[in-house]
């Protein structure tokens, strides 16, 4: 057997429930309803059926095509079609029809728009907030190709959560996320934190790709001289054989130092594990930053 082969072999602890729960048909049909997306199906996540089947899901902004090609991401990379002015009340209706006491909002990068989609963002905090004043928002935001004033436009919303992921170890970056920039990266979430002292900020990570221990600590060290609060971690899965391979599955334990080393180094909050994804029990992540 070959090494690549020995590779694709997902081990027991790696392996997750059915997506296609019945369960989670219901929630499947108001999504379709309201013609929505989600990034829980666009990026094949693990969790899918779990997450649906309790009533939850992270909606996904600006349409279902990317501007941008990471190699480890299943969202299909296409020239969007132009930001719908009404998503943002669907978006804000749906969430009050599952009656969700946290609503967390991603969007696909949109680099063909001025602002990266920031105003977009900020409608559909405004128009969940109308429909669940009592609900937590979560924003997880590309890096607007760096534009301060699109950033400000978000954080004026004052989510209880900015979430910007740095995803991967610098070493990597040209080869996961070849039209982002790890700098960059950093550098937002510094502004957001810098700019807006409060605010709660929060990346995330996968582990897997090919780094070593010794850079996740680095970014993590990066991560927290930013000022971010929460971290995630989990461990990259290959959507198919079109993505970058999988070049080492981390066991449980392994996560667990990670957490470790993260919480000792002054993180608020911590979540890793070989399913953790970064909007994946938002709301707990959230609540355990806030004792």
């Amino acid at each position: 057997m070959s090494l690549s082969a020995e590779i694709l072999r997902l081990p027991p602890w790696a392996r997750k429930g059915d997506p296609l729960s019945p369960l989670a048909h219901p929630l499947r049909t108001l999504l379709r309803g309201q013609r929505l997306t989600t990034v829980c199906e666009e990026a094949r996540c693990p969790n899918l059926g779990e997450c649906f089947s309790r009533g939850t899901a992270t909606f996904m902004l600006l349409g279902d095509r990317c501007t941008r090609r990471c190699t480890y991401c299943s969202v299909t990379t296409a020239r969007p079609a132009p930001p719908d002015p009404d998503e943002p009340e669907r978006v804000a209706t749906a969430a009050a029809r599952l009656r969700l006491r946290y609503v967390v909002l991603t969007a696909v990068a949109r680099d063909d728009v001025p602002d990266g989609g920031a105003h977009h963002f900020a409608q559909t905090v405004r128009a969940v907030r109308a429909h669940l004043p009592d609900a937590g928002v979560e924003v997880l935001t590309s890096d607007f190709k760096g534009d301060p004033a699109s950033l400000e436009v978000v954080l004026t919303e004052a989510p209880d959560v900015f979430n910007h992921n740095i995803e991967t170890v610098p070493r990597l970056f040209t080869h996961v996320r070849p039209q982002g920039d790890y700098r960059r990266s950093l550098r937002l979430l510094a502004r957001a934190k810098h700019s807006h002292p409060g605010q709660v900020t929060k990346s995330g990570l996968m582990a897997g790709l090919g780094e070593t221990d010794e850079e996740i600590h680095q970014v993590l060290a990066d991560l927290r001289g930013c000022g971010v609060d929460i971290v995630t971690i989990g461990q990259y899965l290959r959507p198919s054989r079109d993505h970058r391979p999988v070049a080492r599955y981390l066991p449980p334990g392994e996560f667990d130092r990670l957490s470790a080393h993260a919480q000792a180094i002054g993180f608020g909050s911590v979540y890793a594990g070989v399913f953790v994804r970064s909007s994946y029990n938002a709301r707990e992540i959230h609540d355990d930053l806030q004792g």
